[in-house]
């Protein structure tokens, strides 16, 4: 059973101290991005409310750790422009702790090939999309999965840069 709008949101006010998430897309279709993504792409401003996370900024005010890595490749689709020069900013701003591999850069083995939750080290979710990149839903997977999903975790955290790094460096 996937787990989908309240029920999915509740894993975000109910973990106890770390959040972690894999993301593997080159895009992410988004209701609540459609203006925005629109705005960006016909060369408009980042909104003033997008420079800082609320969202993001009560869990890390609350003692608790946000983390994400985005495993991509160059050149960047209009969507990863827009979610890297757009999307991230706030989000670092408000604490979460960002992190690129770009697999034109380098050849990691081990890495996942899909999107994933871990919170606070004991509980993963495997998140699922349709074919034009909507979410689906998150997957409880059990206890077994644990081993492989931490190891993707320190794998791809150990890869990757930090997010101002890799942007600047596009630049």
């Amino acid at each position: 059973m996937l787990l989908v709008g309240d029920d999915f949101n509740r894993l975000f006010q109910t973990f106890e101290s770390s959040a972690f998430k894999v993301e593997t897309k080159d895009h992410y279709d988004v209701d609540g991005e459609r203006e925005e993504f629109a705005s960006f792409l016909a060369g408009g401003r980042m909104p003033e409310n997008w420079e800082d996370s609320p969202w993001v900024r009560s869990m890390v005010d609350s003692g608790r750790s946000l983390r994400r890595v985005h495993i991509l490749r160059s050149p960047l689709t209009d969507y990863l422009r827009f979610e890297l020069g757009w999307g991230y900013v706030g989000n670092v701003k408000a604490g979460e702790e960002i992190r690129i591999i770009d697999l034109a850069d380098q050849e990691i083995e081990s890495l996942p090939d899909h999107d994933f939750w871990l919170f606070d080290d004991a509980k993963v979710y495997r998140m699922h999309y349709t074919e034009d990149d909507e979410f689906l839903g998150a997957e409880p997977l059990g206890e077994y999965a644990l081993p492989q999903y931490r190891a993707y975790r320190d794998t791809s955290w150990k890869h990757a840069i930090s997010y101002a790094d890799y942007w600047q460096r596009r630049d």
